[in-house]
């Protein structure tokens, strides 16, 4: 992994950015459809947005799937301030890096935001809040800031399982699990609070649109939902000592060189 600021921020930048720009912009594509008569022909309302709803959820996921594919090796491809901040708090990231990655996901977030106001005409970007979250019918605050601490809590938990557990098998395709794990998140939480799971991907059309209403939910839900995984994912399976079995070649154990007879 290239331990330059510069390069990991700038990865951190291009990841958060495609995530905004395709998650928030699947949003804006559908509420277009929408407005512009997709629902003619006999199409119901009920069935447009159930397409809808997997097909923003398919952008968010596809989106990181293919950005942590492609620069985890360069970041560790977290794109999302609360992952950062399960990283912070288990002290897998320096401070000073953590606050780059914060200054590229949040900026990222908001240009990302910025280009799609650009794209998109005043009538669907105010239908859609420019894909800013926002809570569903009939769901309370402190409800959605619950379904926001859930969700983050299964994303941040299969991040440190796939890409921060050096005993995990799946490595080699973390994107895969974690994009995976994004889509089944929104398909769950959409309609509920918009799933953001991430700040930075609240933040962007928050600031842009200028549309801050329960605005802390996705801020306190996901902050909440990534330091409790983090820190039980690191207290369980990463902090511990754990000795390695030492054996002959034929019992399939490798025996550890000097040095590595436990590992934390």
């Amino acid at each position: 992994m290239d331990y330059d600021p510069l390069r990991r921020g700038f990865a951190e930048f291009v990841g958060a950015f495609t995530l905004t720009f395709a998650g928030a912009g699947s949003i804006l594509t559908f509420e277009r459809l929408f407005l512009g008569g997709f629902l003619q022909g006999g199409t119901s309302a009920d069935v447009f947005g159930g397409f809808a709803l997997v097909g923003i959820a398919l952008a968010h996921g596809l989106a990181i799937a293919v950005m942590v594919s492609a620069v985890g090796h360069i970041s560790g491809g977290h794109f999302n301030p609360a992952i950062t901040l399960g990283f912070l708090v288990t002290r897998r990231l320096a401070p000073i890096l953590g606050l780059v990655y914060w200054a590229a996901q949040f900026s990222a977030a908001a240009l990302a935001a910025l280009l799609l106001r650009w794209f998109f005409p005043s009538a669907v970007r105010n239908a859609a809040k420019l894909g800013a979250p926002s809570l569903g019918h009939n769901v309370s605050h402190w409800q959605g800031f619950g379904i926001e601490i859930v969700l983050t809590f299964f994303l941040v938990w299969v991040v440190f399982a796939t890409a921060a557990d050096p005993g995990g098998t799946f490595k080699s395709i973390a994107g895969l699990a974690i994009g995976l794990t994004i889509t089944l998140g929104v398909l769950m939480g959409g309609p509920l609070t918009g799933a953001a799971m991430n700040p930075s991907r609240a933040f962007g059309p928050e600031l842009v649109q200028n549309v801050w209403h329960n605005c802390w939910i996705w801020y306190a839900g996901p902050f909440v939902g990534a330091c409790l995984a983090a820190l039980l994912y690191e207290w369980l399976y990463l902090r511990p000592l754990r000795p390695l079995p030492v054996g002959p070649p034929e019992t399939g154990v490798i025996e550890p060189r000097p040095g590595e007879t436990a590992v934390s």
